[in-house]
């Protein structure tokens, strides 16, 4: 009789722990579940040559862009920003790991094995690089990656797919040549819109990268016929900027009917500045496919110097565009906070919720200050690093840095330096650097000293196989 009493105590002991460990779970549970519900959403929409004055709101002579003139009216319109690099696959890098491109050898757009021998690049982006989708994975979001890819290319079959580098989800195109498939360029927004949809109730991350406004152009019949009284080169242009335009909007409309507009911030951007008006009436692609040259590319970049390919502002200050809601404050235009594409992914960590990795360095810093309408002072510089030394005008820089109010472009191969204050002459117009030449030297010696800290050699294990080849 003593035993059973025991037995039966000792039962009773053991419910009650296992009612304790499941009120444990079952709380845990809900706090983890609360804590993804406070995660904002994220959306990071990156056009292509778009530049900065090919916005409405900017100032465009014949392009009309009313939801994403209307998208600066509902947030915050930043005149300062800029990306890391004036062609797209190295600023690219720059967004997805917080660094200079620079830092992973990416010093120019990727191709074939050929050119990145020649430039000395890898022939894909290291996916043991830092990266912002899989941080943000880990910290529970769902990932998504929609549009072009181009940390790759279709010339390379063996390159690693978006889902090594953090991305739940994709669909794109300048994949790797080996993929199943190049998604078609109209298809990136739909796919956002998709996804979206099917993760409304868990904190998501998408990248969205549009093919507009590089070429080939692919206008559609119905934004051509909007815009038949402009002559046939601005009517090609503006049409392709009109649909991307509308996709901005669509993804817009979707936050907003699914009740998500207050819980997600939206980003609009570009990888560079605008791309130099061609010869070429037609031409191919063979991720994208055929379609119309760079003879339609005139694109408008304000009254900035330099466009495309250029260490000038025209080349590397592009629209930037952030909304979100009761957060982000409306109708605002902040020129002063310095900010630039290595910036983002500190920035998105913090709007997570999310400390940066362990040992990670970033070359940016969180501005969510600015976000908030609170400004941000930086206080760390800013590096650019292109192509070799060439002799144009406006693509003679192949080395930069901004620190405080100063911009100094350099080649020392051409021996040739200029000095802006930005501050004072935010379109570079005038060259100061015989006023100061102190400064002029304490910035290119802050230069040499930063290319110093840059690899000489890419990562082996991001050769193709086709190198052995050759």
């Amino acid at each position: 009789m003593v035993g059973k009493i025991r037995r039966l105590r000792r039962g009773r002991r053991l419910v009650g722990q296992k009612s304790k460990v499941l009120c444990f779970l079952c709380l845990f549970v809900a706090i983890v579940s609360v804590a993804k519900a406070d995660k904002p959403n994220i959306i990071f929409i990156f056009a292509d040559d778009w530049g900065y004055g090919d916005l409405g709101i900017h100032g465009s002579t014949f392009c009309k862009t009313p939801r994403l003139d209307q998208m600066a009216k509902e947030g915050i319109d930043f005149q300062n920003f800029t990306v890391n690099h004036p062609v797209c696959s190295p600023s690219r890098t720059a967004v997805v790991t917080g660094q200079f491109p620079a830092r992973h050898s990416v010093h120019q757009h990727f191709a074939s094995t050929e050119h990145h021998i020649k430039a000395g690049m890898p022939d894909w982006l290291d996916p043991k690089a830092p990266m912002l989708p899989r941080m943000l994975k880990e910290a529970g979001y769902a990932t998504a990656h929609f549009g072009k890819w181009h940390l790759c290319n279709d010339h390379i079959p063996d390159g690693p797919m978006p889902p090594v580098y953090g991305y739940d989800e994709f669909g794109a195109f300048n994949l790797p040549n080996e993929a199943p498939e190049q998604m078609k360029t109209s298809a990136a927004c739909p796919r956002a819109v998709d996804f979206i949809k099917r993760h409304k109730g868990q904190p998501f991350f998408i990248n969205l990268w549009l093919h507009e406004t590089h070429t080939p152009h692919y206008p559609l019949a119905q934004y051509l016929k909007q815009f038949e009284t402009l002559d046939e080169q601005k009517q090609v242009y503006a049409a392709v900027v009109a649909e991307g335009d509308a996709g901005v909007g669509l993804v817009l409309d979707t936050l907003k009917e699914l009740g998500l507009d207050e819980k997600t911030l939206v980003v609009f951007s570009s990888d560079n500045g605008p791309e130099w008006t061609g010869t070429k009436k037609e031409t191919d692609d063979t991720s994208t496919g055929p379609g119309l040259g760079s003879y339609y590319s005139v694109g408008e970049k304000g009254n900035l110097k330099g466009q495309k390919r250029s260490l000038y502002a025209g080349g590397i200050r592009v629209p930037f565009l952030a909304r979100w809601p009761g957060v982000v404050p409306a109708g605002k235009t902040d020129r002063n906070s310095v900010i630039t594409a290595v910036d983002l992914l500190p920035t998105f960590m913090e709007i997570a919720g999310q400390d940066l990795p362990k040992g990670y360095q970033p070359d940016g810093q969180s501005m969510v200050a600015a976000l908030k309408g609170e400004g941000f002072t930086r206080s760390k510089p800013v590096f650019w690093e292109w192509a070799p030394a060439r002799k144009h005008p406006e693509v003679w820089p192949n080395l930069g840095i901004r620190e405080g109010k100063w911009k100094l472009l350099y080649n020392e191969k051409l021996g040739k330096a200029e000095l802006y204050n930005i501050d004072d002459d935010w379109a570079e117009t005038t060259d100061v650097s015989a006023a100061h030449p102190e400064t002029v030297e304490k910035l290119i010696l802050q230069l040499k000293a930063w290319k110093k800290t840059l690899p000489t050699e890419p990562p082996a294990s991001c050769f193709s196989k086709l190198r052995n080849s050759k």
